[in-house]
């Protein structure tokens, strides 16, 4: 495989890895393989027993991986949601580094970055689904915005919606990041200091076009599913929208909940206990400020009591 100037360095890497204790026999995976960061350190401490799967919607992601040459490792082309397909209680931990890899950001040809100008695509797999400027090309102007205002917290989001509309009508739709970003810079009349004026529009376009959000909530409830007891649950997001959904999936099954209509009725189990909260420390933010954002939540998967005396 050519050798490409985009590297990516591993957020939160040791204290990832540490959560999910792999030093324990058993199947681990890797949910997001991307450039196999967090993989290869956990296939360092692996026992001669144990094995990773690793999933990635990505070409360039997978075929990285197909270069390791361990047989305790395999590589899924498919987005975490396939997680569903593994076997109910059978794995020891999960790990999910969302968002997107500093490759895909870098790489002009991707159509991820305003910073680079290129198409304006934005597939994780570019091999499957639309683009984004074919998706543009046709969408009514509530739905780009609201898409704008769901998926990027942007409040200009209806002006930044007309102007593409308008640009739509008069000359085509953009094809291009650059184009795009232009778009949005005359849209957007104020912004915080140091934040592009398209940041947050091209986030909501990138989740959108991916259904990342949704395909996280199916992704975690697979991983309460496979989990074994005992089994960790480790995930790093990168923006508030992620962390509020893994936030909110693990406190939901870190209790039980009370039914008022059945108040006598044996209350469903705990089904996850939350262990951490970890942010990166100065010195990685120094090193690497793309991880100043990040927030790391990590939850063990409780063994069932229920018909232990029976």
């Amino acid at each position: 495989m050519e050798p490409t100037p985009w590297t990516h360095n591993t957020v939160l890497l040791h204290e990832a890895v540490d959560a999910l204790e792999v030093q324990r026999s058993g199947v681990f995976v890797d949910a997001t393989f991307g450039r196999g960061g967090h993989s290869a350190l956990v296939l360092s401490k692996l026992n001669a027993t144990s094995s990773l799967i690793a999933f990635d919607k990505d070409p360039e992601a997978v075929q990285a991986a197909q270069q390791i040459q361990d047989p305790r490792f395999s590589i899924r082309h498919e987005g975490f949601v396939h997680l569903a397909q593994l076997q109910p209680a059978s794995v020891a931990g999960v790990l999910m580094d969302l968002g997107i890899s500093s490759p895909q950001i870098d790489n002009p040809a991707r159509g991820f970055s305003f910073r680079f100008d290129g198409p304006l695509d934005m597939r994780m797999d570019p091999t499957r689904g639309e683009p984004l400027s074919a998706w543009l090309q046709s969408a009514e102007q509530d739905k780009i915005a609201q898409v704008i205002r769901e998926y990027g917290e942007e409040r200009f989001a209806a002006s930044i919606a007309k102007a593409i509309v308008a640009r739509r009508q008069e000359r085509g739709t953009p094809q291009t990041t650059a184009e795009l970003a232009q778009l949005v810079a005359g849209a957007v009349k104020t912004r915080e200091s140091g934040q592009d004026p398209a940041t947050r529009t091209f986030q909501a376009f990138r989740i959108f076009i991916n259904g990342e959000l949704e395909e996280l909530q199916q992704a975690l409830e697979a991983s309460l599913n496979i989990l074994e007891p005992g089994g960790k649950l480790v995930v790093i997001s990168f923006h508030s929208l992620e962390d509020r959904i893994v936030k909110q999936f693990i406190a939901k099954h870190s209790k039980a909940p009370f039914d008022r209509r059945a108040p006598f009725a044996v209350p469903p189990e705990m089904q996850l206990q939350s262990l951490a909260r970890i942010k990166p420390s100065d010195e990685e933010i120094k090193r690497n400020p793309r991880s100043r954002s990040a927030i790391m939540r990590v939850a063990q998967k409780i063994a069932p009591t229920s018909g232990m005396n029976s």
